[in-house]
């Protein structure tokens, strides 16, 4: 089981002191993966616990690749409708060179209503959006040649592709899954409600000749009782999950060092 750690790229403490300092601390602690989340604009009914701050969650990897050197750089998850498919393609292989190939690309296809109308996007497009650019991603990775809009042209830099991880649940997110990802990103699930779906997803990716996907959640932990976090890592595991990230809810970048400190035993590789 990898652990990784919720980078908080959104509300007061998303500043740049504070993000260099958890980065680089949950980097030494030995966490496996740092993972941003994705809102583009935030209504102020929406806004409690943000006030409506959320840093671009790849701009945000760009910057922390530079600060960080070996931690893993993920996306839980980007909102893959909000944003041209050529122009998000260039920014994941821009990431992804700059970083040594370190990005994690969880993708899904959003929700929030008001975000798909501040955006000007088609919500009951997001599906269809959603397939035909993460296709499009694979076909940029995979030749220097690439076509767009009837247009060829180089995709370069042009680094291995990043590993992509479905979010959502239901037919569609397992159906998107196997046909465009290498894992999956099930939110708000317990292990036991995990473990069927996960043994389902893994048996239809089998049949069709593909490898064994990973499988990608959060929960928070409790730094108090290492037994008990130690209890809800091994139940995350025995569900089939590979990566664990960790919801830490820090107040600031001495909160987060302590939060890692009590952590450390279960944190190191």
């Amino acid at each position: 089981m990898k652990i990784g750690m919720g980078l908080r790229n959104m509300g007061d403490v998303a500043d740049r002191d504070t993000i260099t300092r958890c980065a680089q601390a949950a980097e030494a602690a030995g966490v496996d993966s740092l993972w941003v989340f994705d809102h583009v604009a935030i209504p102020p009914e929406e806004s409690e616990g943000s006030g409506g701050l959320y840093l671009d969650p790849l701009a945000t990897l760009a910057y922390v690749a530079g600060c960080t050197s070996t931690i893993g750089l993920g996306t839980g998850v980007l909102v893959i409708p909000y944003r041209p498919a050529l122009i998000t393609a260039k920014w994941l292989a821009t990431i992804q060179q700059l970083s040594g190939e370190r990005l994690l690309l969880g993708a899904a296809p959003g929700w929030m209503e008001a975000e798909f109308r501040a955006t000007g996007v088609d919500r009951s497009q997001r599906g269809r959006i959603t397939d035909e650019t993460l296709a499009f991603i694979h076909a940029c990775f995979a030749d220097d040649l690439a076509t767009a809009n009837g247009q060829e042209f180089l995709f370069r830099p042009r680094p291995a592709r990043p590993r992509i991880y479905v979010g959502g649940d239901g037919k569609h997110a397992i159906r998107r899954a196997l046909e465009l990802g290498d894992g999956w990103i099930p939110i708000g699930k317990k292990p036991q409600e995990l473990a069927p779906l996960i043994s389902d997803y893994r048996e239809q990716a089998a049949a069709t000749g593909k490898p064994e996907p990973e499988i990608v959640t959060f929960s928070q932990l409790n730094s108090d009782d290492l037994a008990e976090a130690e209890a809800t890592i091994q139940a995350f595991g025995e569900a089939g999950v590979n990566r664990l990230v960790w919801v830490c809810r820090y107040d600031n970048a001495d909160h987060c060092q302590a939060e890692l400190d009590k952590m450390q035993a279960l944190l190191s590789p």
